[in-house]
């Protein structure tokens, strides 16, 4: 009988036991699926600028960190009104253009797409503008993105991308204005935004590691002995440069795929010259802008100020009027 309910038991355990792994294999699937059915497009470039600078994307150089790997210059307009009521929704407009006939170099050496994205740098106080308080106008505007805060403690700082350019080289960014009557921290006055834009991968990873997405250069001196061509199973090419010294040492530059080839066998380089064109299309640009959180009482008042000088220049006009006309009777009579 013993040995009947241990057995028993042990049939229990063992069901439980695969029943617990099933699910604990169905959630990892899950998991990771969702992953490549439906990825989280901000947890690209954005998450590594997050990861190396995590207080503020801003430089005491005012250099934004976007610009430490995409390296190349481009321009980003920034359209903000020049004054907001307190709180107030409106529409901030971050301007990444570019050509859309050009192509990018991908991770895999394929030419596809450029992506976009920006950082927006608010005031304090000022953030995105919750749901309820978007006007449907604007919905239609955002409709497709999604802004996520630099960090827990900078809601005032916003990211967004990476995004298709083809559809999104101007991003609206749906902004709340702060009140100073519920919030003593914020004070009505004139404030600084800074805004960066980027189109294209990066030339640099964080790690200080180059990207496919760059000019590659000899590391020493001498003559290209060897140029070997290697393909793997995704029909990428990338190439093993050999480089005999003077000295008679060689070595070796690997050029990943993606960039082409502007040298051949046989040639004699220096240090520092370019093996590779410059394959990249993309590039980072940073912009300030100023904007006036304007209290109403401010608006009513200089409102009332011009009527009372306006009355008073009335006034005086018709004043000088019946003066003439007083001096015009005097001298007729």
């Amino acid at each position: 009988m013993r040995n009947v309910c241990k057995t028993a038991r042990l049939t229990r355990s063992a069901s439980w036991f695969a029943k617990t792994l099933l699910v604990a294999i169905a959630t990892v699937a899950i998991f990771f699926t969702s992953d490549f059915a439906s990825p989280q497009a901000a947890v690209a470039y954005p998450f590594w600028a997050q990861q190396t600078y995590p207080e503020t994307p801003r430089e005491p150089t005012g250099r934004i960190v976007c610009a430490n790997c995409h390296l190349a210059q481009k321009p980003t307009q920034v359209e903000v009104p020049q004054a907001v009521l307190p709180d107030s929704v409106f529409k901030a407009v971050v301007k990444v253009p570019y050509d859309n006939g050009i192509q990018q170099v991908g991770a895999d050496g394929s030419k596809v797409g450029l992506n976009v994205g920006a950082v927006l740098m608010l005031p304090e106080g000022f953030k995105i503008a919750p749901e309820d308080r978007i006007p449907e106008k604007m919905k239609e505007e955002i409709e497709g993105l999604y802004y996520q805060p630099y960090s827990e403690e900078k809601q005032n700082v916003v990211i967004v991308g990476p995004l298709p350019g083809e559809q999104y080289q101007e991003i609206v960014f749906p902004v709340l204005s702060p009140n100073p009557a519920t919030d003593k921290n914020i004070q009505f006055g004139k404030y600084s935004v800074h805004v960066g834009g980027n189109r294209g991968r990066g030339q640099v990873y964080p790690t200080g590691e180059k990207s496919n997405n760059t000019v590659y250069t000899a590391s020493a001196a001498g003559t290209i002995s060897k140029i070997a061509k290697e393909e793997d199973e995704y029909g990428s090419v990338k190439y093993t440069v050999d480089i005999q010294t003077k000295s008679g040492e060689v070595v070796f530059d690997t050029i990943p795929a993606g960039p082409e080839l502007i040298v051949s066998e046989g040639q004699e380089v220096a240090a520092g010259e370019p093996l590779t064109n410059d394959p990249n299309m993309g590039g980072f640009g940073q912009m300030d802008a100023e904007i006036v959180l304007q209290s109403s009482n401010r608006i009513i008042g200089l409102v009332a100020f011009i009527c009372l000088v306006m009355m008073a220049q009335i006034m005086l006009v018709l004043k000088k009027k019946q003066v003439e006309k007083v001096q015009a009777a005097e001298m007729n009579f």
